[in-house]
């Protein structure tokens, strides 16, 4: 009995100090495991790896000009895979992006050829990409069609439709003051930032507050993950729908006028087979073919890998139709990933 320690005694009052100590360290380590696991780490080791082989082995110096170049050159891709991104989110899928942003170039060059001021040739796009994001979302919820095939024949109607305002030929002269969105720079401190990456940077933001902050947010990730959960708790997912299909719709339309502004021309054929860098800019960051995935931060670097994929085959000299084949093998691969992060989720 003396070897057992009597209540209220010293021995009995004092803590367990090795557990604590454990349980603190098991609190405070890093799970570094929950980190690889993040969608953007894949994009962004590879796009750091790029950046290291580049640095290493050619004549390119790391600077921020040019990264800042990099950053103008995908910032449209970019602004129009955040709302192919909201898309994916809920599950569908929208190939008109392409053709979207031709049409919003085309429809504010004519404006501003009729006399309209650099505003409202600007909404007078955005409201043409709405009217084509709502038509798909209408025929997708009330027709029941497949998101597939309702976009893909949109995407042939919007491209004739460009065609025919165009006349087939492309629309030259725009104004400086329209050209600004695409070719200036906004002196930041020392720095000259480009005002397409401004303009990225500040949807980037609005879409991230939205997804993360709001309840039409968590009703889109909802959407993707359960629909009959949305439905059992009375939400309206058609609505939903609609609105989703009409921002993809906009910031596509977005993504063409800062092309447009560029370029400094509008032609019926801009954006043609634009939207497989979309999709893949969106899957590439992490957003899931099977919905209920997909961040702001993971399309940026998705849309950068892309960019400097595409500037390291030809720094490195190989012929330039070898795009397409390294674009095609980074898709697979990021499908490759998804498939095996949606099974893992599901245990199976």
């Amino acid at each position: 009995m003396s070897g057992i320690p009597r209540a209220g005694s010293r021995k009995s009052r004092e803590p367990h100090t090795g557990s604590l100590t454990s349980a603190r360290f098991r609190q405070l380590r890093f799970d570094w495991s929950a980190l690889i696991r993040r969608p953007e780490i894949s994009p962004l080791a590879l796009l750091l790896a790029i950046g290291l082989i580049l640095g290493l082995s050619t004549d390119v110096s790391l600077t921020l000009a040019g990264f800042l170049s990099v950053l103008r050159s995908f910032s449209w891709i970019a602004v129009a895979a955040f709302g192919e991104t909201l898309v994916l989110i809920i599950g569908g899928i929208d190939l008109s992006v392409g053709a979207v942003m031709a049409l919003t170039g085309i429809v504010s060059a004519l404006a501003l050829q009729a006399g309209a001021n650099v505003p409202v040739a600007v909404c007078a796009g955005l409201v043409s990409a709405a009217l084509v994001g709502l038509a798909n979302s209408l025929m997708i919820s009330a027709l029941k069609l497949p998101p597939f095939i309702v976009t893909l024949a949109m995407m042939s109607v919007v491209r004739g439709l460009v065609f025919g305002l165009a006349r087939g030929w492309p629309l030259r002269d725009l104004p400086e003051n329209y050209r600004l969105l695409g070719q200036f720079d906004v002196m930041v401190g020392a720095w000259p930032i480009p005002v397409p990456a401004l303009i990225m940077l500040a949807l980037a933001v609005l879409v991230t507050l939205l997804l993360r902050y709001t309840v039409l947010g968590s009703y889109i990730y909802t959407l993707g993950h359960s629909e009959p959960a949305l439905l059992a708790s009375g939400v309206n997912v058609d609505s939903i729908r609609r609105v989703v299909y009409t921002l993809s719709a906009m910031l596509a339309g977005t993504g063409g006028i800062m092309m447009t502004a560029r370029l400094g021309v509008a032609a019926p054929t801009a954006a043609t087979g634009y939207e497989l860098d979309v999709i893949a800019a969106a899957i590439i960051g992490g957003a899931s073919l099977f919905g209920g995935v997909g961040n702001v931060l993971g399309v940026i670097l998705g849309a950068a890998l892309m960019q400097m994929l595409r500037s390291s085959i030809v720094l490195f000299g190989f012929p330039v139709y070898w795009q397409q084949a390294a674009m095609g093998l980074l898709i697979l691969a990021s499908i490759i990933i998804d498939r095996r992060r949606h099974r893992v989720a599901e245990g199976t």
